[in-house]
Parts: structure tokens; C-alpha cells; sequence
């Protein structure tokens, strides 16, 4: 069973995670803390949303296996 919604979710909340951690290691920007301010309950959340579909897509490796 498929969840086209879900992997495309978490594949853009991932890429957003990698955006911000790309600016932090080039500029020393941090675009969350930035936007939502830094160490506040919502950057908090924003942060556990990138790692927790990061987990999600850990499944996409099985996924290519089978393919």
C-alpha cells in the first residue's frame, strides 16, 4: 500500500531541513530560527518534523530494493 501524499510530504519537509542546515554551514544562517524565532516551542516542532520524516524516509531505501 502506497502513500504517494506522505513520501511527497516528507521528502519536502526533508528538503526544507537540508535547505536550512545548508545555510547554517555556508552562512551561518538559520533560516527557522529566523522565521519562527530561536529556541521557541514552534522551531522546536519544526525541527522534530525534519528529523522525524528524515526516519520516514530511511523506508525509501527499501522501497528501491524492490523496485
Amino acid at each position: 500500500m502506497e502513500n504517494r501524499f506522505l513520501d511527497y510530504a516528507a521528502l519536502t519537509i526533508a528538503v526544507i531541513g537540508a535547505l536550512n542546515w545548508g545555510l547554517i554551514g555556508f552562512f551561518n544562517f538559520n533560516l527557522v530560527a529566523w522565521i519562527f524565532g530561536s529556541g521557541g516551542w514552534l522551531s522546536r516542532i519544526i525541527y522534530a518534523l525534519v528529523g522525524i520524516c528524515g526516519l520516514y524516509l530511511l523506508t525509501f531505501f527499501a522501497k528501491v530494493r524492490q523496485a
